[in-house]
């Protein structure tokens, strides 16, 4: 029984390495963590960015996750027929207050980890780098509505954070809204510095730099009187737009990038309820351009039709994060060697 268990995983990691996509196993309710290690192995430019990385400095490996997140990266590209050694990651951060045998939510996974890489590498330079390849730097205008003084404030955002209607959304629509100015009244209200007091006030943003990888997080979870529910309405995407036809007055005097085209990469996608549901994803692969369900350690091909099915309202699946990356889809392809 053993040597057909053996045989059947040799298959299937065979099988794997043939499309290039390394399945995770889930391990004590891994799957959320197991969906972000897909999207972040697809963003090669993090592990290429971590291989740079010597880590002599580094104490106590165990406790390390840059560090573990290095070697499971480098597992999920190498072409050796053995198990992804990611228990060590899980571990890892299960002490940096990621516990194992819970359900978390991708998003918060997803920046806990860029957080985690930007305290404890030692390389700060380095890990700067791959911060800087989400970073979305923005310009924020408060304009009190009472004395009409604007306070501005440059800061940053790693993944953008769209609310959706309970109807029919597009990512255009919601990035749109966004974007747009909101007035901030009742228990909204803001300091005002000309006034002394709270007072109803004017937000809007303004765009000084655009990132290398562009992360999306659709806002389906909400609360509502205390209750935690899911929004499976409809929110289509496309596999490529361009942000500058999105909002034209949305970028600052300061914005001075040319390329602001965008191609879809990876979806992390979610099914079930709020309170009991599971991760999945889907992937591009760097080479081949073809998509690759991940669903834990099976690993099928797939399209971008079945890509589509993920928009929700019909389907069980439903995208929950979308990372897009700056640029034509050909653009740090690799030869394909494979005959």
């Amino acid at each position: 029984m053993a040597a057909g268990i053996s045989g059947l995983l040799s298959k299937c990691r065979a099988r794997d390495l043939r499309w290039g996509i390394r399945g995770l196993t889930n391990y004590h309710l891994s799957c959320c963590v197991n969906t972000v290690l897909q999207t972040l192995s697809a963003t090669w430019e993090v592990g290429d960015l971590l291989e740079r990385w010597e880590a002599a400095g580094v104490r106590a490996g165990s406790h390390n996750v840059p560090l573990q997140l290095k070697r499971v990266l480098a597992a999920m590209r190498s072409d050796l027929l053995e198990h992804v050694p990611h228990q060590d990651f899980l571990h890892c951060l299960d002490r940096n207050c990621v516990r194992l045998s819970r359900q978390h939510d991708a998003d918060e996974v997803f920046l806990t980890i860029l957080n985690l890489m930007q305290q404890q590498m030692d390389d700060k330079a380095l890990a700067l780098e791959i911060q800087n390849l989400y970073k979305i730097s923005v310009e924020t205008h408060l304009q009190c509505l009472e004395c009409s003084s604007v306070q501005t404030q440059t800061s940053y955002l790693l993944s953008l954070h769209l609310h959706i209607k309970e109807d029919h959304n597009s990512l255009e629509g919601c990035i749109s809204s966004f974007l747009e100015d909101q007035e901030l009244r009742g228990i909204n209200c803001c300091f005002c510095a000309q006034c002394g007091i709270k007072t109803p006030s004017k937000q809007g943003f303004k765009l000084l730099s655009l990132p290398r990888i562009l992360c999306v997080h659709l806002k389906r979870f909400r609360n509502i009187r205390g209750d935690t529910r899911k929004l499976d309405c409809m929110v289509t995407f496309p596999e490529t737009f361009d942000f500058s036809g999105i909002v034209k007055d949305a970028f600052s005097t300061d914005f001075v990038q040319d390329e602001c085209k965008y191609t879809l990469y990876a979806v992390a996608v979610h099914s079930g309820y709020a309170m009991c549901g599971h991760y999945s994803a889907y992937v591009r692969h760097r080479v081949n351009q073809h998509w690759y369900y991940a669903d834990d350690s099976h690993i099928q091909q797939a399209s971008w039709k079945e890509v589509q099915k993920t928009y929700g309202k019909c389907y069980k699946n439903t995208a929950y994060m979308l990372m897009y990356r700056r640029g034509s889809k050909e653009e740090g392809q690799q030869p394909d060697l494979s005959g």
